[in-house]
């Protein structure tokens, strides 16, 4: 008996996937729980396990390939299957032939003259999303494998309708380079795709509005100096100063705590969030993930020292779970190492907030009307001013910077 895996909806709003590799080949036997394939989504790369044992018949995808949720991965060959497991496996009846419906519709094209046009390609959940953004399937512009429109063509499609635009976007007329006018055209990874989309929802969501201040850590970067070898021998972790700002930061949030919230358009209402959980973007080769350090108040610097390098190179590596990566409820994105004087962050969706941190140098300043070299650094602060305003920011980080610049007041609120 035939049995078909179909790509499951693992949560967190993810709709689609790459799939990085086969783990399996066409002929293989698998067993229940074993891994079959890696995927990554705008979340992580996760390992699918099988919930089924038998030979693998047909993949119906190639690595490298996007997925929706719901397509059909891999055909099984099993026997035994009981009547309650095989409707489990189907589904809804009426989903699947809705699918195969348009799929089959898909595969003959009709003359507009003869024909009435062909039902948009789109799985029920997508139909049922249109429906609830007022969304007609037949005016948008499908961008999924075959011409399924996908989640976010709807989402796509809803955004241009609330600017007065039409759906579908005019034709490009292709216009032949000067051949002295050299080009590379490069696709980008589905990750780099995640990304884009991400950003353009964030700044078309949130009414981003930065902050800029300055730090005079240089009793904080003494106190590092001193620690960081005595750590690094006797701990075996590597000790940079990022656990010392994480721990600042949450002391911040605790007495500013609509910073570490999150906003329910739908509702109308501020949602502040008894956790903290601090998100660190890592920068790959592919792009920017953000890792999530669950609880980060309730964690000794040490503790976070070792969670850093553990997840760092998890993400470099695409080995990141699902539960790494979703819970953030406040971002830290430490720039400073690769130079430049201050940058403005866009907010991680659906958080309130995002801090900056930039390169520390010595600095002349101005010190008991004497001029003395420093370890300075900028913070820059992108907040959403639907919910946050200026002076709440400027307060915010005004306390921030005076736990820096004072370390001996951090500890004392570590306790």
């Amino acid at each position: 008996m035939a049995y078909e895996f179909k790509f499951p909806d693992v949560g967190e709003g993810i709709h689609e996937g790459k799939i990085v590799e086969w783990l399996v080949k066409e002929g293989d036997a698998i067993d229940i729980d074993q891994i079959f394939a890696r995927v990554e989504t705008d979340k992580a790369v996760v390992e699918l396990p099988s919930p089924q044992r038998g030979v693998i018949q047909k993949l119906h995808y190639a690595a490298g390939e996007i997925i929706n949720v719901g397509d059909v991965m891999f055909t099984l060959q099993q026997e035994g299957i009981s009547s309650v497991t095989q409707s489990s496996i189907n589904g809804d009846q009426s989903e699947k032939k809705d699918i195969a419906a348009a799929k089959e519709d898909a595969k003959e094209p009709i003359s507009p003259k003869k024909h009435p046009p062909l039902k948009p390609l789109a799985t029920p959940h997508t139909r049922a999303y249109a429906r609830k953004l007022g969304v007609d399937l037949a005016k948008v512009v499908p961008s999924g494998k075959g011409g399924r429109i996908t989640d976010e063509d709807v989402e796509k499609a809803s955004r241009m309708a609330k600017k007065g635009y039409p759906y579908q976007e005019p034709a490009v007329s292709l216009v032949t380079p000067d051949e002295t006018l050299a080009e590379e055209r490069i696709k980008i990874s589905h990750l780099r795709k995640i990304i884009a989309e991400n950003m353009v929802l964030s700044k078309h969501v949130s009414a981003h509005v930065t902050h800029v201040d300055e730090a005079d850590v240089t009793d904080l970067f003494e106190l590092y100096r001193k620690a960081k070898n005595q750590i690094e021998a006797m701990e075996h972790v590597k000790f940079t100063l990022l656990p010392l700002f994480i721990k600042a930061v949450t002391v911040a949030l605790k007495s500013y705590p609509h910073f570490n919230a999150s906003f329910d358009d739908d509702h109308q209402e501020i949602v502040l969030k008894k956790h903290i959980n601090i998100g660190i973007a890592v920068d790959t080769p592919e792009g920017l993930i953000v890792p999530v350090i669950k609880h980060a108040d309730k964690k000794d610097i040490l503790h976070l020292a070792r969670e850093l390098v553990e997840l760092a190179d998890k993400a470099k590596a695409h080995r990141l779970t699902l539960e790494e990566i979703k819970g953030g409820t406040f971002t830290i994105t430490n720039i400073g190492t690769l130079g430049g004087i201050f940058a403005t962050p866009i907010i991680r969706q659906p958080e309130i907030a995002i801090l900056g941190l930039h390169a520390i140098k010595d600095r002349p300043v101005v010190v008991d009307e004497s001029i003395k070299i420093r370890k300075m650094m900028y913070l820059s602060l992108s907040f959403d001013h639907r919910i946050i305003d200026g002076a709440a920011a400027a307060r915010f980080m005004t306390y921030l910077v005076s736990l820096l610049q004072s370390p001996e007041q951090l500890m004392l609120r570590l306790i």
